[in-house]
């Protein structure tokens, strides 16, 4: 075992530095380190690296174990430092550091405004504030919203203006089991926000730009012009649009749903696939040249330009960045008559990119990126050995169903916790929809090399078009089968490590026939299991009330075992996506279903009773005027802005806690707050605190 494990390492060189350095970004981010324990652990490093070298030969040799132990502190060391420097609340100089509120801020746009259903929408990044009479530098990125009513900002990337109104903190639903957004925009080193009218701003009529964004934004423009003179039809353009270069911004979101429900949805999230499909569009081209010496020297330059521009201009995406790497790896080796180990590439990409952004980690694509490429190299081949064809057709359509189940394989457990279903059809439909979204990317590339033959170029987008529908009708039809997806499907971090490690074992057993990898893999199930019945037993016996934070809208979950009653607007039974969006995850994570009447319960218009707890519930048309005495309750919900003074409420109530919902406007529980205080009275605002909770 241990000279297997030997060989794993020598193999991959590059596998232990970045085991390490994600070590250390894990670490520093949840256990929110601070500069004296960072530059302490750096600086005992040092030491101990300095001392190990002023060792004797034999001593060296005897503790060379400490050797190993420097190595991977160091590079812990190094990724610790990385996340604490590129985290924007550790930056002094942050907006989200700040402690008054500037009234002016300076701010450069960092891309071109887009077009969404109810606003306009950039990002800018933040240069100085005005405080004190004077410009003070200042960091980090805010998101823009103009508002829809007015006409498109005569604004364009580089764009400098100074906004007057202040800016906002980006804020979570706060509803259990929901994304978190406001970590994925720190991610991203966005720490503020704002909904701007035209009299909240100041255009400088002056610009800051960076050369090689400045291309990639006009590359990207000339790009989409070309797509939208050539083809018509919505459905059929936003899908060009996001199979060519990754731009999402126009696709139908039920469109968006229909491709996530049948696991082809990386045709539309531009990935590792479509840098493979012009890689090898380049070794065709080049093939006729193979013999000509010359070709040698050019041919890794081209394919690299190439890959890299392509990358750029597809928005430099994890999962884009990683192939742009590995295929680099390969060309350049290849070039110099040797073949790349894929695993090495794939350490050695994810070791830049990690070191550009260590909060790639955190992003779902990466994650899904590399999962998927290593279960594709692990198991394709065995799988594919499953069955013999002697026809080249039949053997064709097994190696596609083989590469497409083996990417199944390990990146299983993050589509189960990050999205919760499983695309039960993904083998029919992948086997489908990637050589047709082969044939459509190719047929826009030659719509591209085209574009100065206008006829040409609109024949090809004809024929683009006609491919497309084809793909969304096929699609749009299997999505409409009932068994097309698993729905509801809950795993929680620590079930995704089990279940990770259940799968390696015994990827490993079958690769390997080692009885100690199925005897593992037969205990990591037991474990696994064994949680999951652990977790179904505890919520069985559940028992709670949840007030969601939807704005604008009354949502209310009486929970009792697996079931749960639900209190509030209609729209949200009947609007699918608000509906996915903020209630659904929490019924997932709670593992409940609808019932009509839940019979521990008694729910009326204004008070809901369960568990020997009360709730009043107080909207615009509730009167007490025919109250005689206090009414005890354990919490008063209050939904539907009504005009009341809590001071008058407290009178004719005795309760705990005080609920305001997301129907009521801020200002109004602003001042039902100071009311709360000096009555010392809790108040929980839904709208900035998130969704309400209480066990009964």
């Amino acid at each position: 075992m241990a000279t297997y494990k030997l060989q794993i390492i020598q193999k991959i060189p590059l596998l232990r530095p970045l085991v390490a350095l994600s070590v250390g970004i894990v670490a520093c981010y949840h256990l929110k380190l601070q500069t004296f324990t960072l530059l302490f652990a750096f600086a005992t490093t040092l030491i101990l690296a300095i001392l190990f070298a002023l060792l004797s030969k034999y001593f060296k040799y005897k503790y060379n174990w400490l050797r190993g132990l420097i190595f991977y502190l160091i590079f812990i060391c190094i990724g610790s430092l990385l996340v604490f420097i590129k985290n924007e609340n550790n930056n002094a100089t942050s907006l989200n550091n700040l402690t008054t509120t500037p009234k002016n801020v300076l701010l450069t746009l960092q891309e071109p405004i887009t077009v969404k259903e109810k606003s306009f929408k950039t990002i800018a990044r933040a240069n100085a504030i005005f405080i004190n009479n004077q410009w003070q530098p200042v960091s980090g990125n805010v998101l823009l919203y103009f508002k829809k009513q007015d006409s498109l900002p005569q604004l364009q990337y580089g764009s400098q203006i100074i906004v007057t109104a202040a800016l906002q903190n980006i804020g979570n639903s706060g509803n259990p089991g929901t994304f978190n957004y406001r970590e994925y925009c720190l991610f991203q080193g966005i720490v503020k926000q704002a909904f701007l009218n035209k009299k909240d701003y100041i255009n400088l009529n002056q610009q800051k730009t960076f050369f090689l964004n400045k291309w990639i934004f006009f590359a990207r423009d000339k790009m989409l012009n070309a797509l939208r003179n050539n083809i018509s039809g919505n459905n059929e353009l936003s899908l060009a649009e996001a199979l060519l270069i990754g731009y999402r911004d126009d696709l139908d979101r039920d469109l968006v749903k229909a491709y996530s429900n049948t696991g082809v949805v990386h045709i539309i999230a531009i990935s590792g696939m479509h840098l493979g499909m012009i890689y090898g569009l380049l070794l065709l081209l080049f093939k006729p040249f193979r013999k000509k010496s010359i070709t040698k020297i050019i041919k890794p330059i081209v394919i690299v330009l190439v890959l890299w521009g392509f990358s750029f201009i597809a928005g430099a995406a994890p999962s884009i960045l990683r192939s742009a790497v590995m295929f680099s790896f390969i060309a350049v080796g290849e070039s110099f008559g040797k073949r790349s180990n894929i695993y090495n590439n794939l350490a050695a990409s994810a070791f830049v990119i990690i070191l550009f952004n260590p909060f790639s980690l955190w992003d779902v694509g990466f994650q899904l990126s590399y999962a998927a490429v290593l279960s594709i190299v692990l198991f394709s081949k065995h799988i594919n050995n499953w069955f013999y064809f002697k026809n080249k057709l039949l053997k064709g359509f097994w190696s596609l169903n083989a590469v497409t189940l083996s990417a199944q394989i390990l990146t299983l457990p993050f589509v189960l916790y990050h999205f919760h279903q499983f695309p039960v059809l993904f083998l029919i439909t992948n086997l489908v929809a990637v050589p047709l979204s082969g044939f459509i990317l190719y047929s826009e590339l030659i719509i591209l090399f085209f574009v100065w033959w206008p006829a040409a170029a609109h024949f090809i987008g004809l024929i683009t078009e006609k491919l497309i529908t084809l793909l969304n009708n096929f699609i749009q039809h299997v999505n409409n089968f009932p068994f097309v997806v698993w729905p509801n499907l809950q795993i929680n971090i620590m079930q995704a490590i089990v279940l990770f490690l259940l799968l390696a074992f015994m990827a490993a057993w079958l690769l390997n026939k080692k009885t100690n990898m199925l005897l593992s893999g037969l205990l990591t199930a037991s474990i696994f299991f064994g949680i999951r019945c652990f977790d179904f037993i505890k919520r069985e016996q559940q028992q709670k009330i949840i007030v969601y934070n939807v704005p604008q809208h009354k949502a209310i979950d009486i929970i009792s075992g697996r079931n749960y009653e639900f209190v509030g607007d209609s729209i949200l039974q009947e609007d699918g996506f608000l509906r996915n969006f903020h209630l659904q995850p929490s019924r997932i994570k709670h593992r409940i279903t609808a019932v009509n009447n839940i019979t521990t319960a008694i729910v009326q218009p204004s008070l809901i009773q369960i568990n020997n707890k009360s709730f009043l519930l107080i909207t615009d048309k509730t009167s007490f005027n025919n109250i005689q005495q206090k009414i005890k309750v354990n919490a008063v919900i209050i939904s539907g802005n009504p005009k009341l003074y809590l001071n008058n409420l407290m009178k004719y109530i005795d309760c705990e806690i005080i609920v305001a919902d997301a129907t009521n406007p801020l200002w109004k529980i602003g001042k039902w707050k100071k009311d709360a205080e000096q009555l010392h009275l809790q108040l929980h605002s839904v709208p900035e605190e998130g969704a309400f909770e209480m066990n009964l």
